[in-house]
């Protein structure tokens, strides 16, 4: 995906901000999400979000697929989350063109690793389905590093910042313990390998949440035989049987792989994490098939 440019930037921020505006005024008139796609990053959140909002019952939120209420931005409130979703008039206009109630939700990848984000979801939304989304956790790692040094938050080779990483991680689980509103630029972008360590993070939504409310999908299944995959994330839902005429991968960034004894190392790190993982889902992942 094309990186925008300063103007660009700029006209997006602003439409954000007035849609933020606008949103919070009408907040008691809008949806409330029924469904969150909480990670993990790099996994094709993005590509699974924007297939799902083109289901005919399913209405996208404002001008961003995330949100990122119940990580950086839960300190604006109830009202300001509510203000991103559609109003409850415009779902009541296409349930009479369809027949059938639509529903709305979001993609925020960081809500799966913050410690804070599974009790806050079970507390807002008591009744919302979340979908997990896991790939090769070394890819994951390695895709991360691009994106996020492409973005501007990473300076260091990738060797550096996995050396780096417990150093920038140190004291951060205490910190949003004092301060629940605490953030961590760190945390949120700079957490290659904590970040696979998959079966930490479900085990805490599953905790908050109960497994009942959780769908994990293997994002390699999911791009490699389409179909089925999208099928259980629709059973999942609850939405009526539908298929879009092609599915696209989005938000990927071209990068040569990562090969030899860095990842080596990477795979034997997280080895006993997807054997863990393994036990919990009661299914082999693919990167260990």
């Amino acid at each position: 995906m094309a990186e925008r440019g300063p103007i660009a930037q700029w006209i997006h921020g602003r439409a954000r901000s007035a849609s933020a505006v606008a949103g919070r005024m009408t907040s008691s008139v809008r949806m409330t999400p029924q469904f969150l796609v909480v990670g993990a990053q790099r996994c094709g959140t993005t590509s699974l979000y924007k297939t799902l909002v083109q289901h005919p019952d399913v209405m996208p939120a404002g001008l961003h697929k995330g949100i990122h209420y119940f990580d950086t931005a839960y300190g604006k409130g109830w009202s300001w989350y509510r203000g991103h979703f559609p109003t409850t008039y415009a779902a009541r206009r296409k349930e009479r063109r369809t027949g059938t109630p639509p529903i709305t939700g979001e993609a925020s990848p960081y809500y799966m690793f913050h410690p804070l984000a599974p009790a806050r979801i079970a507390q807002d939304l008591p009744e919302a389905r979340v979908i997990v989304m896991l790939r090769d956790p070394v890819e994951r790692a390695y895709s991360a590093y691009t994106h996020e040094r492409a973005r501007g938050f990473e300076p260091e080779t990738f060797e550096k910042a996995l050396a780096l990483e417990s150093q920038r991680l140190a004291g951060v689980e205490l910190a949003f313990e004092r301060d629940p509103l605490h953030h961590s630029l760190a945390h949120q972008h700079n957490a290659y390998v904590a970040r696979g360590q998959y079966v930490d993070q479900l085990e805490a939504l599953e905790k908050a949440l109960g497994r009942d409310r959780m769908l994990v999908v293997d994002s390699d299944d999911l791009f490699a035989d389409f179909a089925p995959q999208f099928r259980e994330v629709t059973e999942f839902l609850g939405l009526n049987a539908w298929l879009p005429e092609s599915f696209q991968q989005r938000n990927a960034r071209p990068r040569r792989g990562l090969e030899g004894e860095l990842r080596e190392r990477l795979e034997a790190h997280f080895e006993p994490y997807d054997r863990r993982l393994a036990q919990w889902w009661g299914r082999t992942p693919s990167w260990r098939r």
